[in-house]
């Protein structure tokens, strides 16, 4: 990816705000100029990237990262919902699972999705998000 361009830009969806803080801080230390918007559930999301989808497409988030577990819409309905609604025809944006669930059936379902690159676990760090950034850690 080129970044000289442009910042990249990464929609972090999770319920927990300190957890949001703490993934922004990791996130800026891994790369200095992203661009990281914060959604607290999948609703609030599919909102502001259809809205984004509909005025200026190119402005998608390169990566998302989404959570399993929150209230008014979880990570598997935002899927379903982000695929149903095809906000991201080209396949612009890169979605990976950030969970603390350590279920098989999790991350065996994370792997259904063609969508999903990768299940990465809580807790997030810096050089699990090199990783993901560089494409340098396992796929799903």
């Amino acid at each position: 990816m080129n970044t000289e361009t442009r910042p990249v830009h990464i929609l972090l969806i999770d319920d927990d705000e300190i957890n949001n803080f703490i993934s922004i801080k990791l996130i800026k230390k891994a790369l200095a100029d992203a661009e990281i918007s914060a959604c607290l559930n999948g609703k609030l999301a599919i909102e502001e990237l259809t809205e984004t989808q509909k005025s200026n497409p190119e402005k998608l988030p390169d990566f998302i990262l989404l959570d399993i577990n929150m209230p008014i819409m979880n990570g598997w309905e935002f899927l379903e919902e982000y695929k149903n609604l095809n906000i991201d025809p080209s396949g612009k944006s890169k979605i990976f699972i950030i969970s603390s669930s350590v279920f098989s059936n999790d991350i065996s379902k994370a792997r259904s999705y063609p969508l999903v690159k990768n299940f990465i676990s809580k807790p997030l760090s810096v050089e699990k998000i090199r990783e993901m950034l560089e494409g340098t850690g396992p796929t799903l």
